[in-house]
């Protein structure tokens, strides 16, 4: 018997090789019934297929966060193939680099669109299912940078930081309907989008080496694997969190347990 034997997943931005499918995958292990939604519908369908194979239940559907029709449907499907709606995992997010001059109006729209309005979107439309089964549980992925934050990305920070503010709102509204809403906040993580930045910030050296480089900034001296978040993601999303609500959970290294001040040895 799995922790999750019975219960119904969503997750937001499962495709790929990001936070959202290693997510899908250990809640599906774990005998969750799981939906894969992605803005890419193709892989969204590779994680899904790829979890049947492994003899789970799974579908995937393409899911532009942004859209109200589509988180809803999103939703649906949910019930629609499975019977109900019992976890939300909104792990779907971009990031963009600039300050608030640099930052033009469509690309602070983008990133409040993705990473914030997604999220509420996904919410609204999980909510009264989870009510119809008697409770629920949501967590968003949010950051670290929802707490402290580097220089150039105000738009990310800022959408991060709205996410921490919207999970306690959240997990205050429906506390009465038995739905608990938790954020985690990942430090670096080996996903496509932290590649993807390394391989902007390379300069004449190679994305690895960015990558490596920025793990030695933790205290444990690496980024994180996709699969150490998402165990968090199940910790929290399972019956071992029973009374777990409202708050908000570094997987981060000890990143920011730490000063920038070190003390020469």
């Amino acid at each position: 018997m799995g922790e999750f034997d019975g219960k119904v997943a969503v997750v937001t931005g499962g495709g790929g090789e990001g936070i959202g499918a290693a997510t899908a995958r250990r809640l599906a292990g774990a005998g969750a019934h799981v939906v894969v939604g992605d803005n890419s519908e193709e892989k969204a369908e590779q994680v899904a297929s790829a979890l049947r194979d492994r003899g789970h239940q799974a579908v995937g559907i393409a899911a532009d966060e942004s859209q109200a029709a589509e988180m809803e449907q999103l939703a649906a499907v949910a019930v629609e193939h499975f019977g109900g709606l019992d976890i939300l995992v909104n792990s779907a997010g971009i990031q963009r680099y600039g300050t608030v001059v640099d930052t033009d109006e469509a690309t602070w729209d983008e990133v409040m669109a993705v990473n914030l309005k997604g999220m509420f979107l996904a919410a609204k439309h999980a909510i009264p299912r989870m009510r119809q089964r008697g409770g629920g549980v949501i967590v968003n992925v949010s950051s670290i940078q929802a707490l402290a934050s580097q220089r150039n990305v105000a738009a990310y920070a800022a959408s991060k930081g709205a996410v921490n503010a919207l999970t306690r709102a959240m997990a205050l509204d429906h506390a009465a309907d038995s739905i608990r809403v938790v954020a985690v906040c990942p430090g670096s993580v080996d996903t496509p989008m932290l590649r993807h930045s390394a391989d902007l910030f390379k300069g004449e050296g190679t994305a690895d080496a960015t990558l490596a480089a920025w793990g030695r900034m933790h205290p444990l001296g690496r980024i994180a694997r996709p699969e150490e978040v998402a165990e968090m993601i199940a910790f929290l999303a399972s019956p071992r969190a029973s009374f777990v609500t409202g708050g908000e959970y570094t997987v981060d290294g000890g990143l920011t347990a730490a000063l920038a001040v070190v003390l020469p040895d």
